[in-house]
C-alpha cells in the first residue's frame, strides 16, 4: 500500500568513489568526517555491506537491485558484444529512478554516472550522451541531473560535465566539483520540496578518487599527519576500530601487501606523506560537502524524515598514475590552457589544479585495512565498504549490524520504505522514433535491509556472489570461497577470520566443493563469461580506439 505523499519519506543515496573500509572517523580513520560519523552514531552502521569490487558494475548494482551482469554491466563500460557485457543499463532492468518516478517522485542525480557507455576523456568532440548504447541518467528516469558521465574528472576544471540534456563549460577560476554538485543537489532539493513532492536523490560523489585534487586549507588540515607512515597508520586505524566494536571480532589485521615496501625503506617520505595528505583532504571536502547539504534539509525541516544510505563502490584503489599509464587518457591542460603535469611526479607536490596523481598501493593498503587486497579484487579489501543508514523518524535501534549485506539490497531496501511495489515491466519511451516499448523485467536479486536497520531479526535467504574479470566469490552464511582470475579456490571463515588469513580449503573440502557449485550455478544464472575469453575482446576494443597503447 503506497503511503501518502506528504508522509512518504525522501531519500538520499550517497555513493563515493574509490574510498576504503578505514576512511571515515567511524571506522578508525585520522581523517576529519565529523557529519558522516554523526549520521553513523545516530543510526545503524552496517560493517559487512559489500560492493561489486569496481565502480561500473557497483553502480549498475546498486541503481537496479541486480547482479551487473543482469543489469549488463558485468565488466566496465566498454561493450563486448553480449548483453552481459554491454556496458551500459539493459533495457530489461528498471532504476530506482525510474521506479520512484512512476510512484510520485522527484528523481534527483549530482555526480558521477558511469554506466552509459564507453567515453574516452581525449576524445569529447566524439560524444554522443544519449544514443543508442550511451544512456544519460535524464534517459533512465531522473528529472535532474548535474556532472559527469564518464568514469573520472579533474575536480578543478573537469573536461565534460553535463547539466540535465546538455553540456556546461566550466570556466570560473574558483571551481571544485565536489562542492558544485552539492551546491546543485541542494538547489535540485529546494525546487522539490517547493513543488511538495517527495524526493529521491542519488548523490554519486567522484571523490576520493583519483586525480589527488584538494584546497589548500583542507590539506593543510594533514600537514604532518601521515609522516609515522604507512605501516603506522594502518596499525592505528585497525586498533581504533577494534576500541570502537566497529568489527564483529578483533581479528588480526592482515599483513603490509607484498608489494609495499616498509615505510622505514622509502626515500622520499614527505612527497609519499603529501599525497595521503592529499587524499584526506578530498574525504574531508566530501564530508563537509554533505555536512552543508545536511543543515539545508534541517532548514526546510525535511531532516526528520529523509532515510539516507551512504557507501562506497569499492576499496580502495592500488592503481599508479604514470605518465604513460591512467594518467594519459586525460586532457593536458585546463580549461584556461595551463599544461597539467601528468604522473606521480616526486618533483611535484600533489593536490593542485596542474597535477594528475593518484595514492598508489600502499596507501590504499591502509585505506582497506585490516583486509587484503584492492578495488578490482573480490578478497575483503576490494569488496568491503560500510553502510551507513540515518532515518530519524523510522530508525530507532541505532548501533552496528554484522549482517552480511549486498548493493543489490539498497533497491528493494528503499522501495519497502517507501511503500513502492517493484514492477512487472518497464516502459521506453525514450526511442528516436518517438514510439514506447515495453520491457519484462526480472526479479530483484537483492533482499530488503529494512527490518535489519530497524533493529528486528534478520537473516539473509540468499548466498552473495561476485565475479569482476575473472576473480571469484561466493559468501553463504559465514563460509566464503575466493580466488583471484586463473588462482586455485580458498576457503575462509568470515565470522573468525574476515581478514582471510587462515585459508580452510583443504581442511573443509565438502564444504569447498559445495560452495564452488553454488557459485557455478549463479554464474551460469547471470551470463558470466570466463574472463579468459573476454579479455581478448577488450584488447581489441582498446586497439581500435587508439587509447591504451
Amino acid at each position: 500500500m503506497e503511503l501518502h505523499a506528504r508522509v512518504r519519506p525522501n531519500i538520499i543515496l550517497i555513493l563515493v568513489d574509490d574510498m576504503g573500509f578505514a576512511d571515515l572517523g567511524i571506522t578508525g580513520s585520522e581523517i576529519r568526517t565529523p557529519n558522516l560519523d554523526a549520521l553513523a552514531q545516530q543510526g545503524v552502521l552496517c560493517s559487512a555491506m559489500y560492493n561489486c569490487a569496481r565502480c561500473c558494475p557497483s553502480r549498475a548494482a546498486l541503481l537496479t537491485g541486480l547482479y551487473p551482469h543482469r543489469a549488463g554491466v558485468g565488466h566496465m563500460t566498454a561493450n563486448l558484444g553480449i548483453p552481459a557485457y554491454q556496458g551500459s543499463l539493459r533495457n530489461e532492468s528498471a532504476t530506482v529512478a525510474e521506479v520512484l518516478k512512476e510512484n510520485g517522485y522527484r528523481t534527483l542525480m549530482a555526480g558521477k554516472w558511469h554506466i552509459g557507455g564507453e567515453y574516452y576523456a581525449r576524445h569529447t568532440h566524439e560524444w554522443t550522451p544519449g544514443a543508442p548504447g550511451f544512456p544519460t541518467p535524464r534517459k533512465r528516469g531522473f528529472d535532474r541531473y548535474y556532472g559527469i558521465i564518464d568514469g573520472v574528472t579533474h575536480f578543478f576544471s573537469p573536461h565534460y560535465v553535463m547539466e540535465d540534456d546538455s553540456r556546461v563549460e566550466v570556466t570560473e577560476d574558483e571551481y571544485y566539483f565536489t562542492d558544485a554538485m552539492t551546491n546543485k543537489a541542494i538547489g535540485m532539493i529546494e525546487e522539490s520540496v517547493n513543488e511538495g513532492m517527495p524526493f529521491f536523490l542519488y548523490l554519486a560523489h567522484p571523490a576520493p578518487h583519483w586525480p589527488l585534487h584538494a584546497y589548500e586549507e583542507d590539506i593543510a588540515r594533514y600537514d604532518g599527519v601521515y609522516i609515522p607512515g604507512w605501516d603506522a597508520i594502518r596499525t592505528a586505524r585497525h586498533e581504533e576500530m577494534n576500541g570502537r566494536g566497529v568489527l564483529q571480532q578483533a581479528w588480526d589485521i592482515s599483513p603490509r601487501d607484498d608489494a609495499a615496501p616498509p615505510w622505514n625503506q622509502i626515500e622520499n617520505q614527505a612527497w609519499e606523506a603529501r599525497r595521503m595528505a592529499v587524499y584526506a583532504a578530498m574525504v574531508d571536502r566530501m564530508d563537509q560537502s554533505i555536512g552543508r547539504l545536511l543543515n539545508r534539509l534541517k532548514e526546510l525541516e525535511e531532516y526528520h524524515n529523509t532515510l539516507i544510505l551512504f557507501l562506497s563502490d569499492n576499496g580502495g584503489c592500488a592503481e599508479f598514475m604514470a605518465e604513460d599509464g591512467w594518467a594519459k587518457f586525460m586532457p593536458e591542460t585546463t580549461h584556461d590552457g595551463r599544461q597539467i603535469q601528468m604522473g606521480n611526479r616526486v618533483d611535484i607536490q600533489a593536490g593542485g589544479p596542474l597535477t594528475y596523481m593518484s595514492y598508489d598501493l600502499p596507501w590504499a593498503n591502509v585505506s582497506n585495512a585490516p583486509f587484503r587486497l584492492f578495488k578490482h579484487w573480490v578478497h575483503e579489501g576490494g569488496i568491503s565498504t560500510p553502510l551507513i543508514a540515518h532515518w530519524p523518524a523510522r530508525l530507532q535501534a541505532p548501533g552496528i549490524q554484522h549482517e552480511p549485506c549486498h548493493l543489490i539490497d539498497i533497491l528493494p531496501t528503499i522501495l519497502e520504505a517507501t511503500g513502492t511495489t517493484y514492477p512487472g515491466e518497464r516502459n521506453d519511451s525514450n526511442r528516436s522514433d518517438g514510439k514506447s516499448t515495453s520491457y519484462e523485467l526480472p526479479q530483484l536479486d537483492g533482499e530488503s535491509l529494512l527490518p535489519l536497520l530497524q533493529g528486528d531479526p534478520w537473516r539473509r535467504q540468499q548466498p552473495i556472489c561476485w565475479e569482476h574479470e575473472g576473480n571469484c566469490a561466493i559468501r553463504l552464511d559465514n563460509f566464503k570461497v575466493v580466488r583471484k582470475f586463473n588462482q586455485p579456490w580458498e576457503l575462509y571463515d568470515m565470522e573468525n577470520d574476515r581478514t582471510e588469513l587462515n585459508d580452510l580449503c583443504n581442511q573443509y573440502r565438502q564444504v569447498t566443493h559445495r560452495l564452488t557449485r553454488e557459485y557455478d550455478r549463479w554464474a551460469e544464472s547471470v551470463g558470466v563469461v570466463d574472463w579468459a575469453e573476454m579479455l581478448p575482446r577488450l584488447q581489441a576494443i582498446w586497439q581500435m580506439s587508439d587509447i591504451h597503447g
